[in-house]
């Protein structure tokens, strides 16, 4: 498992998938399920941190997304 900085790329509320984009450019996906505060919706362009975990299909994903701190 690695731990990542990114922001989140793209999300379809009505199907629940999404993709994050690392620091770097890579793109994960993600399900709704895996934004860690449970509430299933989050808007284009969150900076987050996430985990990146194997998923289904032999695919690595992203998980447990959380918002990034906001500086002060």
């Amino acid at each position: 498992m690695e731990h990542v900085a990114g922001s989140v790329a793209e999300y379809d509320e009505a199907s629940g998938v999404g993709e994050v984009a690392d620091e770097s450019g890579r793109r994960w996906f993600f399900h709704c399920t895996a934004i860690a505060d449970g509430s299933r919706r989050i808007d284009a362009g969150t900076a987050v941190s996430f985990d990146v975990v194997p998923g289904l299909l032999g695919r690595w994903e992203a998980d447990q997304l959380r918002p990034a701190p906001r500086s002060t």
